[in-house]
């Protein structure tokens, strides 16, 4: 294919940019041949991303052994476990639109030939994969892996964890058990040395591995990006393969928008289902079919998922982990599991050069009781529904799969709140009750701003043996790491007068997940009463890139995308 770098490094013309090049380094016999961005996460702030230097090196041994020039650059990160219950939690999503953004801007500017992404967690996945599809060049992924899980050793009967393997969403949860003495600080203190045992992407089916394991299937992860642990020689050997393959794909005129047409899309939604993701992809795909000129309707996820069956009940929806599911096959036994009953299409080309039927050929299920077989699965459809009714005719987002069965169809009454932090103080009072269903509005991508997540709130209710017994509805968002009848991405949001800007204390609201369907049992002439005497907050942000962020975004149905 036409090699773009020789926009900037050939000819008389390009003398000057070829004396800058030789500044840093770089040979003639390095210039002649295709340059790759290596576009690096690493920071040491995020567990996930603390080894990603170790990935970069290996991704650049790679592409040097298949005939190219690798050129490193870095992409920022928030941890969005660190961020969670403060201010830090508004700059989370929109990071995803600056990582998407400098990663175009690095890439254009120098005409790279082809890249290599190396993201792990949250929400630099899905920036990378957006800049991807604006980009259209030969690009493979290649992430730092999930984190194994912690372990609380011993056998001691006063802690409901000890003896057991433990996940973020455990301490979060013991958060909420000490508050109402299930556990003690000291037992708290033992078990936050021990739940995130090393580097990684938290070890369960979060947003980060919930995203990583969608580019194995859109296609533009390796076989194995998913799901092998972070600290294995496995996945740095991956790493090179990566370097390699992302040649090979040059070398082919294999560019990412043929791995993001709408049958990649409709098959990650359909693996998505199957896997119990993190409802956060539901911001995500559609924002990254967007860049890839592909409108994703919420409607049709729904349709996707009744004809899926949940394959996977991993943490939260479970107590096993991602190694676990790797010990199994991975997702690409997950694909073969699926293709068994042609819920996706296997003609589609991958990062090995090869189509996804080559790619899961011989691939065996090793594990059925981690990983179901189609013919014995958790449930007969997928892991994510998509709510509509006069509460939110835009639609509001559930995890199924980690929804008790107790709360699939609820009447109860509201109990709102106008932030998070109102509503994690009720909680810690123990004021919220059995039966409740609480509403945190003003949280959206215009009114938080920046979509929050809840899991504290979640978590906390969860340690106090409430996630069977308490629904929570938000215009914000939900942790991968949440279970629960957690619904988030409420749509209008209520910063531009949505149904949930209306809601008052007391009011019912009726759930019933497996129809679909949300209600807020207030008739439409009272509602249109409410929505007169409604008026627009003032901003909570005024100044700076959440100020302008505010101004730009789009609603959640749409993917929270700047317009």
């Amino acid at each position: 294919m036409t090699k773009k770098s020789d926009n900037a490094c050939k000819g008389t013309a390009r003398a000057p940019h070829r004396s800058l090049f030789y500044a840093s380094g770089y040979t003639d016999e390095e210039l002649n041949q295709p340059l790759v961005g290596v576009i690096c996460a690493k920071n040491e702030l995020i567990p996930g991303h603390i080894e990603l230097d170790r990935i970069a090196e290996a991704v650049k041994a790679g592409v040097r052994m298949a005939g190219g020039t690798p050129i490193e650059f870095p992409a920022i990160g928030v941890c969005d476990g660190i961020a969670m219950g403060h201010e830090g939690m508004k700059y989370s999503l929109v990071t995803r639109e600056l990582i998407a953004d400098s990663v175009e801007c690095v890439a254009k500017a120098h005409q790279f030939d082809a890249l290599v992404m190396i993201p792990n967690c949250d929400k630099i996945v899905p920036g990378m994969l957006m800049a991807a599809a604006r980009l259209d060049l030969p690009t493979v992924f290649v992430s730092g892996g999930p984190m194994m899980p912690g372990h609380l050793p011993g056998n001691d009967s006063s802690n409901p964890y000890s003896g057991k393997n433990l996940s973020l969403t455990d301490m979060f949860e013991a958060v909420g058990g000490l508050a109402v003495g299930k556990i003690t600080e000291e037992q708290l203190k033992e078990m936050e040395h021990r739940a995130c045992p090393g580097c990684g992407a938290c070890s369960g089916m979060f947003t980060a591995n919930s995203m990583n394991c969608l580019t194995e299937v859109l296609g533009l992860g390796l076989p194995g990006n998913g799901t092998i642990p972070a600290v294995t020689g496995e996945r740095i050997a991956l790493a090179k393969h990566a370097g390699m393959a992302v040649m090979n794909l040059y070398k082919k005129g294999i560019t990412a928008r043929q791995m993001m047409t709408a049958e990649n899309f409709r098959n990650a939604l359909t693996a998505d289902m199957a896997l119990g993701c993190s409802s956060n992809t539901m911001l995500h795909v559609p924002a990254i079919a967007h860049e890839a000129g592909i409108d994703i309707d919420l409607h049709e996820v729904n349709k996707i998922s009744e004809r899926t069956p949940n394959l996977c009940h991993l943490a939260p929806a479970g107590h096993t982990f991602m190694c676990e599911l790797d010990d199994a096959g991975g997702v690409q036994a997950v694909l073969a599991e699926l293709a068994k009953k042609n819920l996706i299409n296997t003609s589609l080309i991958t990062a090995t050069g090869k189509t996804i039927a080559e790619n899961i050929k011989g691939v065996k299920n090793r594990n059925p009781e981690i990983l179901r077989p189609i013919e014995n699965p958790f449930s007969d459809n997928g892991g994510i529904a998509v709510l509509f009714g006069n509460l939110a005719p835009d639609g509001t987002v559930v995890k199924r799969s980690a929804c008790a069965p107790e709360l699939m169809n609820h009447t109860g009454p509201a109990r709102v709140f106008n932030d998070e932090s109102e509503a994690m103080e009720a909680v810690q009072k123990a004021q919220i009750k059995a039966g409740d269903v609480v509403v945190i509005r003003y949280e959206g991508p215009k009114g938080g701003p920046g979509m929050r997540e809840m899991l504290a709130v979640t978590a906390a209710l969860a340690g106090q043996g409430l996630d069977k017994q308490v629904a929570l509805i938000t215009d914000g968002r939900f942790s991968g790491a949440t279970r629960g009848a957690s619904l988030g991405h409420c749509s209008p949001e209520a910063a531009v007068g949505g149904p949930i800007a209306l809601v008052q204390e007391g009011d019912k609201i009726t759930l019933d997940i497996n129809n679909y369907k949300i209600h807020l049992e207030v008739s439409d002439e009272e509602l249109a009463a409410r929505k007169a005497k409604w008026v627009a907050p003032e901003p909570k942000v005024k100044t700076g890139y959440l100020a302008r962020y505010a101004k730009l975004v789009s609603s959640a149905d749409k993917g929270a995308i700047l317009q």
